[in-house]
């Protein structure tokens, strides 16, 4: 499947999309070295990136919200320079007020993962500039083109360390190095949103509409009701974030670091070319459809990922699981933008998402109590499987009749 011939707004923001992620994957493999180099402990140092991610979900919420009514360009310039001011923070001081402030208002991934308002306002925007039959097809292009750019920026990003290092940066100044640079691409960003022409903007219409303190009007119930079941998704996914999966590996069979590495390497790339396979799906079933039952068997290959009985029929099946696992993604973010008006997408991405953050924050640290007793190993695989099953029927029934116009083809979607 080939990417849509797009317009210049287009490829900016998937040139946006790439700089982005990659600036996410550079920073994140050095940012706990980093701030352990600074003398914080662990504690402190947990405490600064629960303080980021709460401080992201905040400032995207609220940016998101409006991001329809003050303007899509303005926000994601914005959130560039928000960027460059946590890198600036981050590498100039080591008094944890300021690096508080910086993670509460600044953009930072410690994860290597989306943050900030960049990912709802974009899709938002692409939205405006591509076909409604050509949007999940767009969106999955978008998710691949993301995952490679994080992989690629967590190598550099160490590679770069290690180089600095051996050329005799003493640890401290190399990590700096990598902020200094993230910060550079926060302005590289910038200049990129600026360039962004009135084209992604929503068209207002003269007739004065309601609308929510969360910047949506008709389309809230359909919305917070997405919000609910996007956020289970996201809570049952948290029992076996990629970490946790990789821990338990090592504890289970005890693969070394390395190994692990090249496996979720494999995965990653699995499930970002899985993506592609979205548009095609949709097209024929529709997107509720497609969003459900690929989810369902990815589930279940979840839950037998624990019964192997050795690590090469597990790696297999958690291969087979990767290899279908974000066919569901680009199908919920284009079904997302088409049931909600033009002027609510910004929103209804930002809302949505932050229920997903919020859900994917919690589960975590039930997991980890499970994976302490050698009992309830393989509990976090089975409770992750099943809540996504509970959440892959809610989600059929409640919008298997809430149809999208573009992907009516003899289905209810």
């Amino acid at each position: 499947m080939t990417l849509p011939a797009m317009t210049s707004d287009g490829h900016i923001l998937f040139g946006t999309r790439i700089i982005r992620m990659f600036a996410y994957g550079f920073l994140s493999v050095v940012l706990v070295l980093y701030l352990a180099q600074l003398g914080l402990s662990g504690g402190l140092i947990g405490l600064l990136l629960s303080l980021t991610l709460i401080g992201d979900a905040a400032i995207s919420l609220w940016m998101t919200t409006n991001a329809d009514r003050v303007g899509r360009r303005r926000v994601l310039v914005a959130g560039a320079f928000l960027m460059l001011f946590a890198a600036v923070l981050f590498a100039a001081t080591d008094r944890i007020v300021l690096l508080v402030i910086a993670a509460i208002i600044g953009v930072i991934s410690p994860s290597g993962y989306e943050v900030g308002p960049f990912l709802s306002v974009e899709q938002a925007a692409l939205s405006e500039i591509v076909p409604g039959k050509l949007r999940t097809q767009v969106f999955a292009w978008y998710n691949l083109v993301g995952s490679f750019a994080t992989a690629a920026g967590a190598l550099c990003g160490g590679g770069l360390t290690q180089i600095l290092q051996q050329a005799g940066f003493t640890s401290l100044n190399s990590y700096r190095t990598v902020l200094v640079l993230y910060g550079v691409m926060g302005v590289l960003l910038a200049v990129l949103f600026a360039r962004l022409s009135p084209l992604i903007e929503t068209i207002h219409s003269d007739a004065p509409k309601p609308r929510s303190r969360l910047g949506l009007h008709r389309s809230s119930s359909v919305v917070l009701k997405l919000s609910a079941l996007f956020g289970l998704d996201a809570f049952a996914g948290g029992f076996v974030v990629q970490s946790l999966v990789a821990y338990w590996f090592h504890i289970r069979f005890g693969v070394d670091p390395a190994t692990l590495g090249g496996i979720f390497f494999g995965a990653n790339i699995l499930a970002g070319i899985s993506a592609l396979a979205a548009a095609w799906v949709a097209a024929r079933i529709g997107l509720v459809n497609t969003m459900v039952f690929t989810h369902l068997p990815s589930n279940l290959l979840l839950m037998l990922v624990p019964l192997m009985p050795n690590l090469p029929l597990t790696i297999i099946v958690l291969f087979l699981r990767f290899s279908i696992s974000q066919m569901d993604v680009p199908a919920r973010q284009s079904y997302t933008m088409a049931v909600v008006a033009p002027d609510e997408r910004s929103a209804a991405g930002g809302v949505t998402g932050i229920a997903r953050s919020i859900g994917s924050a919690i589960s975590p640290a039930f997991a980890g109590i499970f994976l302490s007793n050698p009992v309830l190993l393989g509990a976090p695989f089975f409770i992750a499987g099943a809540l996504k099953v509970v959440y892959d029927i809610l989600l059929y029934r409640s919008f298997r009749a809430v149809k999208v116009p573009e992907y009516e083809r003899g289905n209810t979607c």
